[in-house]
């Protein structure tokens, strides 16, 4: 299990791929690099590909302190920096995408290109924020397992826990849920409903950015997509048809062939690129 410290705290990673530019991966909240499979499965005969855990998920370490978003960022920029990563195509998917936008904005020496998925530049909204914040403290005194249907239920679109043939998906991703510390939960969560908001910071973002949101997302909808679409220049915006606020996991072609054709656009003019349909035509295949 390789593990490095960084900014005080010992931070999981997995790293595949030997390419000459590097995809670095962010997971939501929780999660864990395990909702980047089939994105790190597609992308490591190209790109060097490396996932993280954030502290107090995954299997980062659980620090008493240091939850909050700018620290988190830290941890990150430390993570990119020790890995020798940067400029990296960053990959921030909800809570990731938190990060990312502060990092594009005040580390940009970092970013080659900035993805953000299913993610929002203001903070919580009031009434999320009370709900999540009492189904926090359940998880935190009764265990998550009397939540995780509910959870289910923000996390991912109905066509994803509607369908029969996903069954045993749904149920690895809800043992996968079950599996996070309670403490470390706690203390992750409490942070993203206490965050502030980042709209300021878009106008600062000048590496060439991608948005993509699910049409089913109910965490953060196609219009708070729209907002950061609006508030970076140059951004371009996809909406995944029938994903939620998981889409990695829900709709991977889809994703993967949007990444892949805007990381083929950032190549240099007049370079060719099949790159795309490539991956589109693999994922289709299984």
């Amino acid at each position: 299990m390789p593990t490095l410290v960084t900014n005080g705290t010992r931070m999981h990673y997995v790293q595949r791929g030997a390419g000459a530019q590097t995809i670095v991966f962010a997971h939501g909240l929780l999660f864990s690099t395990r909702m980047f499979e089939r994105q790190m499965e597609a992308f490591e005969d190209t790109y060097r590909c490396i996932a993280f855990d954030f502290r107090g998920q995954g299997e980062s370490e659980v620090t008493a302190s240091g939850y909050d978003m700018d620290t988190l960022a830290a941890d990150t920029a430390g993570l990119i920096a020790a890995l020798d990563a940067a400029p990296c195509h960053f990959v921030g998917l909800s809570m990731g995408g938190f990060i990312g936008m502060r990092l594009a904005a005040q580390r940009p020496e970092l970013l080659g290109s900035l993805i953000l998925l299913e993610t929002s530049a203001g903070p919580e909204p009031a009434g999320s924020a009370r709900r999540y914040r009492i189904m926090n403290v359940v998880a935190r005194f009764f265990g998550f397992r009397l939540l995780a249907d509910r959870v289910l239920r923000i996390l991912f679109g109905q066509r994803f826990l509607n369908d029969p043939a996903r069954a045993a998906e749904r149920a690895w991703w809800r043992a996968h849920l079950l599996q996070n510390d309670r403490v470390g939960l706690y203390r992750a969560v409490e942070a993203v409903c206490a965050r502030d908001g980042v709209e300021q910071l878009l106008e600062k973002i000048a590496v060439p950015t991608l948005v993509i949101v699910g049409d089913a997302d109910v965490a953060t909808p196609v219009e708070v997509a729209q907002r950061i679409h609006a508030g970076v220049a140059g951004s371009r915006l996809a909406i995944i048809p029938q994903a939620g606020h998981s889409a990695t996991i829900e709709e991977p072609v889809a994703v993967n062939a949007a990444i892949a054709a805007f990381l083929d656009s950032l190549q240099a003019p007049g370079r060719e690129s099949t790159r795309s349909n490539e991956l589109e035509a693999r994922n289709a295949n299984g």
